[in-house]
């Protein structure tokens, strides 16, 4: 048993690990685009789950790790796999594909509302507070804030991609809830298991729907998909799944605030785009939304699923 760590200690790695999760799906949305620009949706988003479950499997099993071999196990892992990683891969990716990243980032918007909603429903040690409410109202300010108000009025020119972003980030919100009932496993063997199920469950439906053997992407976007698979599913899974257990849903969610924050700085160090001149006070926001939405949270971690990773 490990000893617990100061309050403020314990504060700062969940912080940290937030910020990773929004450095790593913030970088995603401008590699995503590249891929889906010459691949379809759905084969994206199964390349880039089989590359990360062999990655996972590989590690949890280098580790010491074992996947489970029950019902119970992989019936969790396939709900999961479906809503945390299959559905809304595609459902974002497809959208993306006609609808801009401004506007998707503000859609993204309802993973923390419906994961706070979701989470007073659903799990009795979510409750909604007045500080949770009012840090995911500032959260939502700073999006809007860095995007700029007129992103908004896009909203209705192509409906059906901007609901499928939106059905996504709902999917998101669902994975958060019901990621504290997942196996008592390891985070990582809860990883592998779950992008494992999401890669099985949609390797089929993209050779059906997709014929992916006929579509001929350049090296960039097959780059693009192995760099998805890597970090921002591989990766941020096993980083997702220990703040949901360590901090909780509805802090997790959170990560879609610093989703496009992330965006715009990768672009201005990447791509030598401008700087948005607001986007101190997006960020400034943000971060002061994340404080208070953690605010009164209990610093000691839910009952582990195993071993710590």
């Amino acid at each position: 048993m490990t000893a617990s760590l100061p309050t403020g200690a314990t504060t700062a790695i969940r912080v940290g690990g937030l910020l990773t999760l929004g450095l790593l799906w913030g970088g995603s949305f401008m590699v995503l685009k590249v891929a889906v620009m010459e691949v379809p949706a759905a084969s994206v988003a199964a390349g880039r789950l089989v590359i990360a479950a062999v990655v996972l499997v590989a590690l949890a099993y280098a580790g010491g790790h074992r996947l489970p071999f029950t019902f119970h196990a992989w019936r969790q892992y396939f709900i999961m796999g479906a809503f945390a990683a299959a559905l809304p891969f595609t459902l974002i990716g497809w959208g993306e594909v006609a609808i801009d990243s401004g506007l998707a980032a503000i859609l993204m918007a309802v993973t923390p509302l419906s994961t706070l909603i979701l989470a007073h429903l659903f799990a009795s040690e979510e409750p909604l507070t007045l500080p949770r409410l009012l840090g995911i109202m500032l959260g939502l300010a700073g999006v809007i804030v860095l995007i700029g108000p007129a992103a908004l009025a896009g909203l209705g020119d192509q409906a059906i991609r901007q609901a499928a972003v939106a059905l996504g980030a709902v999917c998101y919100a669902g994975a958060n809830i019901f990621a504290r009932r997942l196996p008592k496993e390891s985070d990582m063997t809860n990883s592998a298991g779950i992008i494992t199920a999401a890669a099985i469950l949609w390797t089929p439906v993209a050779l059906f729907a997709d014929r992916p053997w006929t579509v001929e992407p350049s090296m960039t976007a097959l780059v693009a998909i192995v760099m998805l698979g890597l970090l921002p599913t591989a990766l941020a899974t096993v980083i997702y799944l220990r703040l949901v257990r360590t901090a909780g849903p509805t802090f997790v969610s959170l990560s879609n605030y610093l989703v496009p924050l992330f965006g715009v700085f990768l672009g201005v160090l990447i791509l030598d785009e401008s700087l948005h001149p607001n986007a101190a006070i997006a960020l400034a926001l943000v971060l002061a939304g994340i404080a208070l939405a953690q605010r009164g949270k209990p610093v000691s971690p839910s009952p582990t699923q195993g071993e710590s990773p």
